[in-house]
Formats: structure tokens, sequence, C-alpha cells
């Protein structure tokens, strides 16, 4: 009687097919985790993204108006994006763009020279925000004395 019993392997499909099956549940709850945990990553980098080119569209804004330092205020770019003069901290109140002083270029004698601007600007998009500093040279203007003729 002893020896049928071992014969009789009907229930072992049966809990192999459980076990199976209760394997591809954890493979698809893994898979179902793993895609959720990157699409939030990627949604985090177009966010930050976005704040990076509206930090650069700032940048822009500044050197088009260069000589003038004068602040650039909170300017929409695209629906969720603005941009600002300063860091993250002078949202409310936009810095001035900062003049270096007069740089002299090699290859221009005395009589020359360059103006030296630091542009600092913060882009946002949604609460991601970026910060961008970029020198820049503008010139050439006369210095010195010059005779006109």
């Amino acid at each position: 009687m002893g020896s049928n019993i071992l014969r009789n392997e009907k229930g072992l499909v049966l809990i192999i097919a459980l076990l199976i099956l209760l394997v591809l549940t954890l493979i698809g709850i893994s898979a179902i985790s793993t895609t959720t945990f990157e699409n939030s990553i990627s949604g985090n980098e177009r966010v930050g993204t976005d704040a990076f080119y509206a930090s650069e569209a700032g940048i822009q804004i500044s050197l088009n108006q260069l000589p003038d330092t004068k602040p650039i205020p909170v300017t929409a770019i695209g629906a969720d994006s603005s941009c600002w003069s300063g860091s993250p901290q002078d949202k409310s109140s936009p810095q001035s763009l900062k003049s270096l002083g007069l740089y002299p270029k090699p290859g221009f004698d005395v009589s020359w020279s360059f103006k030296r601007f630091q542009v600092d600007t913060t882009g946002s998009s949604f609460k991601a925000m970026k910060e961008l500093e970029v020198q820049a040279r503008f010139g050439p203007f006369g210095s010195g004395t010059q005779y006109n003729n």
C-alpha cells in the first residue's frame, strides 16, 4: 500500500505549475517596479533639461542686451519654464549683470580695450532649477587718448 502512494504523481504537476506561476508573477512585479522607476528617472531628466534650456535662454537674453547691465526680470519661456538673472534665491529680485572692467586683448594696442561681463542666470521648469554662469567679452572700444584728424 505504501508503494502505491509514491506512484500516484497527479498532485505533483499542480504544485510545479503553481511554483512556476509564482516565479513568473514575481518576475512580472519586478519588471513593473523597474519600469515605474525608470519612467520617474526619465521624467526628472526631462524637467532638468527644460530648466537648463530655460537658463540658457536667459544667457542669450543677457548677451543680447550687453553692454547694458540691468537685471533680467522673471521671463516666461514656454508654458512651465522661466528664467531670470541671478541665483535661485534671486527670483523675487533679479540681480544686475556684473561688469568686470576692461580687458586688454592680445593683438590690439593700448588704444583699444574690451569690456568684460559676468552673466549669472537661473532657469526653472516645474520644481527643477539650473544655474549658469558665463563670462563675456564685448568690444573693441577706444580707450586712452586718441587723436581725431
